[in-house]
């Protein structure tokens, strides 16, 4: 049994996305000063007093290099000028199953050596000169001298490497993309049909193809007044008497690259519905923008904007724009960043930080915002703006000089919805984005 290839042109994109790796990593090296590059795939860690671990994923610089998303133990050897070589542990185990052999897709573009255990590589950490090794710290207590764990320096320049897609990467988004709008589509069916949140999710992982343990995150899974938890956690096995409202944030794997798609949809027409509707053209309109030397904290400030917009043209506030924005309202409202990196990690690396490694932290008003940077052709970033009725932010207001602004009956008929968000993932062009997810949607139909 061997590895299907997932997607379409997958020897020549993976021969070429390696030939990249090589090049970026070689010139890395030379400006850190070391010889030779060490990645890890990690391990599994039990639980406290136990004999269980939880679901295993392979750390993200590994992932980078080799398609294997679950493989435990896993050594990846680079040097300049040599043919980079992969120690792959296949374990003697009776209690579970052996990994998969490596596919013939991939396996040509490395030197794999096959072993039981770590013991078949570790005598590689203290040959090949200055080393430096990506890795969990606590997963080699014994190193001493024989490498640098995760340098400061290097790994600055490896995570920058990950901005830019090559186009297997671009590939396996596009992928991950259409297994997870499978989902979305099942799991909005089921809403309709009235299921539980752990109904809908048991929906959505049959029609993605995946187990709950391969998904690249928990899936959120909100009806009703859940839909204001902006991480709901919980699925409830109840069918609710009445389902208003449904927000589901969910995604899917290729290869280790992760879609993060979010959709709202409202049981009945009405203004939550209309609510809806309006995020999901704010949103679009923000897609468009994303472009290439685009500053994403202006991105976000101008969904801020169109936030001010759907609350003064719904009436649920008063205000004029400038006012709204000035006095900290949709904030109140939209309360989280406008988006991500997304790659080998949901949150992918890099996104405080300028080309060059300088600190760029959010705005003070907008503390949660992970990307300030300029965009750049092959960023692929996420775009969610939300209206969330959150009682813990908006009490407040009740209380403030701005009562008065705000129409509380409106409020208080809409917060048994919960709260809206529409997220895509977009690939950045120099002069157009390529919406990945709703690519995804139109190929289903």
């Amino acid at each position: 049994m061997t590895q299907s290839a997932p997607i379409e042109n997958a020897s020549a994109l993976y021969r070429r996305h390696v030939e990249r790796l090589v090049s970026a990593t070689t010139e890395s090296l030379s400006e850190a000063g070391y010889d030779r590059l060490l990645l890890h795939s990690g391990r599994p860690r039990l639980r406290f007093q136990d004999d269980h671990a939880p679901a295993f994923r392979a750390h993200p610089h590994f992932v980078h290099w080799v398609p294997l998303p679950r493989h435990a133990d896993g050594m990846l050897e680079f040097s300049p000028g040599a043919r980079p070589r992969l120690w792959m542990v296949v374990p003697e185990d009776f209690w579970h199953a052996p990994p998969a052999p490596a596919a013939d897709w991939w396996a040509d573009q490395l030197d794999i050596e096959i072993v039981a255990d770590r013991e078949g590589w570790a005598h590689r950490l203290g040959q090949g000169g200055a080393t430096a090794l990506i890795a969990e710290p606590d997963d080699f207590p014994e190193l001493g001298g024989d490498a640098d764990v995760n340098p400061a320096g290097l790994l600055a320049r490896l995570d920058e490497a990950r901005t830019v897609k090559s186009d297997y990467e671009i590939a396996c988004l596009r992928e991950a993309n259409r297994r997870a709008v499978a989902g979305h589509r099942a799991a909005e069916r089921a809403f309709r049909d009235g299921e539980s949140e752990l109904g809908i999710h048991a929906a959505y992982a049959a029609a993605s193809g995946q187990d709950p343990d391969v998904l690249p995150y928990g899936s959120i899974v909100a009806l009703n007044e859940h839909c204001a938890i902006l991480h709901y956690q919980y699925r409830s096995p109840r069918r609710p008497e009445a389902a208003r409202s449904f927000l589901i944030d969910a995604g899917a794997d290729c290869l280790g690259y992760a879609a993060d798609i979010t959709r709202t949809h409202s049981r009945d027409d009405g203004e939550f519905a209309e609510l809806v509707e309006a995020v999901d053209a704010l949103q679009q309109r923000i897609v468009e923008r994303t472009v290439q030397d685009r500053a994403f904290v202006d991105l976000h400030l101008e969904t801020h904007r169109g936030i001010a917009d759907i609350l003064r043209s719904s009436g649920i506030c008063s205000l004029e724009v400038d006012a709204m924005l000035e006095a900290g309202v949709t904030s109140r409202f939209f309360p989280h960043g406008l988006g991500h990196f997304l790659g080998v990690q949901v949150h992918d690396v890099a996104g405080q930080r300028d080309r060059s490694g300088t600190a760029l932290p959010p705005p003070a008003d907008h503390p949660f915002l992970r990307l300030t940077r300029d965009l750049e052709a092959g960023n692929v970033v996420t775009v969610e703006p939300g209206l969330y009725f959150i009682p813990q932010l908006l009490d407040p207001l009740r209380e403030s000089q701005l009562r008065r602004a705000i129409d509380w009956d409106r409020v208080d008929a809409l917060a048994p919805y919960g709260g809206i968000r529409v997220e895509d993932d977009v690939l950045v062009g120099r002069e157009s984005a390529v919406n990945l997810t709703r690519e995804a949607f139109a190929e289903a139909g």
